[in-house]
């Protein structure tokens, strides 16, 4: 038996073993915080106006999906998409194209349980074919590769008008209507964004444990020896983006029924960036990094145009605020807010090495 195949079985069974152990502890119900905020989460209808509960909440929660998109393809896979927000506009314009919209000429008029599942489908799809194209490099090659393909969607709906309307956009997109409900309403839609969000949340949080996501860690470690003991990179690096693909296309469908509109303003290619900054300032390692760094960008982009005016600023300047704010994490942690929160838990243990918490013994 040779030294490669003794190998790929030991990296297999203890892939098979971690599992075994994470699957027992997952999910952890013994983190008290964990409990807390999901508690928050789901009574926030009864402590938050429309407003907070709409644009501060809900449109965290869909920024961060999208960033979670992100945030698995670097954190577990090692590889930056700049085209995950295109993914998430491609998906709601084709909500719009095949749904219902107040543009009778462009839309079909199919009803949302069609349009959703084929938007969905599609978004997948062009997602996948972009990560076959992207993982064929490396580094600021797949940067600049994805940063392209988002360009290049932006132009493309701002000029084409048969099928995207150019500059105006597709408006008043249709929203579900169903048992008698509006789901567009700000409660039952905080519900549909919260399940949305948790879900995602959850799924990438298993996919990394399963074997591909651990196959996946591997192939961001060393793709060489990963190749070496018979594991298609490429494939899992394809993979990951379908997985991707299709999680920022959730969130796309949820964004278009969120402002029941879309527009080429909402996959320019500032606002493919601002993914990227959700993601580095809440922290690339751990899934709930991107909600947390969207809760910060949300807050930042909704109130700071109102502080600097205040301060006698220009508030169209509240971009600056954001990228110093950025900054400043980045600065103090490599891994955004997380890492922040990780070395001020670990200034508050006891620095003593023994366990009795003394000096120990001469």
């Amino acid at each position: 038996m040779s030294v490669t195949h003794d190998a790929r079985i030991q990296v297999r069974t203890a892939a098979a073993t971690a599992q075994r152990t994470v699957v027992r502890g997952w999910p952890d119900v013994n983190n008290p915080a964990a409990w807390i905020v999901a508690a928050i989460l789901l009574i926030m209808p009864l402590i938050a106006n429309g407003f907070f509960l709409i644009e501060i909440f809900a449109t965290t929660l869909i920024l961060g999906t999208i960033a979670l998109s992100l945030m698995f393809l670097t954190g577990y896979g090692g590889m930056v998409s700049l085209m995950q927000l295109t993914i998430a506009g491609f998906s709601a314009y084709m909500v719009a194209v095949f749904g219902v919209s107040g543009n009778a000429n462009i839309s079909l008029g199919w009803p949302w349980w069609l349009a959703v599942p084929m938007a969905l489908t599609l978004a997948t799809i062009f997602g996948t074919l972009g990560g076959a194209l992207a993982v064929r490099t490396e580094g600021i090659y797949t940067i600049m590769i994805t940063l392209a393909i988002g360009a290049a969607f932006y132009y493309f709906t701002n000029q084409n008008w048969a099928i995207f309307n150019g500059h105006t956009g597709i408006n008043n997109v249709g929203t579900p209507h169903f048992w008698g409900v509006d789901w567009r309403w700000d409660i039952p839609f905080y519900y549909i964004v919260l399940a949305v969000a948790a879900i995602c949340y959850f799924a990438v949080d298993y996919i990394s444990r399963a074997p591909f996501g651990l196959a996946l860690q591997g192939v961001r470690d060393n793709p060489r020896r990963m190749a070496a003991l018979g594991f298609n990179v490429n494939a899992h690096r394809v993979a990951a983006y379908a997985v991707a693909s299709f999680v920022a296309g959730l969130a796309g469908v949820l964004q278009v029924w969120n402002y029941r509109q879309i527009s080429p303003g909402s996959v320019s290619v500032g606002a493919c960036i601002d993914i990227l900054i959700i993601a580095v300032v809440g922290g690339i390692t751990r899934p709930i990094g991107p909600y947390i760094g969207a809760l910060v960008f949300v807050l930042l982009r909704t109130f700071a145009l109102d502080f600097l005016v205040k301060i006698g600023l220009d508030g169209n300047r509240f971009r600056l605020l954001i990228g110093l704010g950025f900054l400043a994490i980045v600065f103090w942690s490599s891994d955004g807010v997380i890492g922040l929160w990780q070395r001020w838990r670990q200034s508050q243990r006891p620095r003593s090495d023994h366990p009795g918490g003394g000096r120990g013994h001469g």
